[in-house]
């Protein structure tokens, strides 16, 4: 299995399933993902040639994968639409117009139809060729561990094994409840292949012992850990970048996630560059941000 960091955009863009995940795990701990609004960019009309995306910016600053959050606003059940690209007739059509595997998050909690982590509404984005479903949950939606394991469950059973399903919880969305290492990992024992692990530093309570007993517990259970940054955190001070990425790597994550909640829907691609050098080096950055170059049609 080729590891994720090595892959040419070529490459990334048909990367789904069991073999992303496969793929990331192969990275031992390199692997680094951006999530991003599907309806918004920041630099969309900037100058005469109408800007770029979000989803190209993120690109360009060393994402490997992408996952569109508030599907609903982009995505109809059979055409895409992104700020700046245009519309797509699938999934696959936009992950080969960024060169990057591109995942979604759905949610189980109250959320609108269209983002509901429902067994029609996963088809669907499979069929649509979207590469990794993220179940989920955003701010104040009320979901809770256990509704990710069951979720998780259920789209398991539906999907079957070649679907790469993560799910979890970045903060504690609305619900209190306490994010320990048996709660976290019940999710990939419910079936979950992925499993989100909110970072030290960014959750209240979630110390390094608790993470880095979670992630052993995930990796117990044949699943990948995404270290998450799901606070607003992502769009702080770059400073804040060596403690939060050097504890990533102690707990022994496999992916990294850097959220949404900078401006227009974004990371801060400063952010997200600094993560990937202290996590990857140099030479891994730059080699993924030098193969971005593919031309929009």
């Amino acid at each position: 299995m080729q590891r994720i960091l090595d892959l040419d955009t070529a490459d990334l863009a048909t990367l789904r399933g069991r073999e992303l995940t496969a793929s990331v795990a192969a990275s031992e701990g390199r692997a680094m993902v951006a999530e991003l609004w599907v309806h918004t960019a920041m630099l969309a009309g900037a100058h005469e040639t109408g800007g770029v995306s979000n989803l190209e910016i993120a690109a360009a600053f060393g994402a490997d994968i992408l996952i569109l959050n508030v599907v609903e606003k982009g995505f109809d059940g059979e055409r895409w639409t992104t700020p700046v690209l245009g519309e797509f007739a699938s999934a696959a059509a936009l992950a080969d117009a960024v060169g990057r595997p591109i995942g979604v998050n759905i949610e189980p909690g109250d959320v609108p139809a269209g983002r509901k982590a429902t067994l029609e509404n996963a088809k669907r984005l499979v069929d649509s060729g979207v590469a990794l479903l993220c179940v989920t949950a955003n701010p104040a939606t009320g979901a809770t561990l256990a509704d990710m394991a069951r979720t998780s469950e259920q789209l398991r059973a539906g999907l079957g094994d070649d679907v790469a399903i993560w799910a979890g919880k970045m903060h504690m969305a609305g619900r209190v409840e306490p994010l320990d290492a048996a709660g976290i990992a019940a999710v990939a024992e419910a079936g979950a292949d992925g499993v989100l692990v909110p970072l030290p530093g960014t959750v209240p309570g979630v110390t390094r012992e608790i993470a880095a007993e979670a992630v052993r517990r995930i990796h117990a259970a044949g699943a990948i850990a995404m270290g998450t940054i799901g606070t607003s955190q992502e769009g702080s001070h770059r400073n804040l970048v060596p403690q939060l990425a050097l504890n990533a790597k102690e707990i022994g994550v496999d992916a990294h996630h850097i959220g949404d909640a900078f401006v227009g829907g974004s990371m801060d691609p400063e952010f997200l560059y600094d993560y990937s050098v202290a996590v990857r080096g140099r030479r891994h950055t730059w080699h993924r941000m030098a193969r971005n170059a593919r031309k929009r049609p």
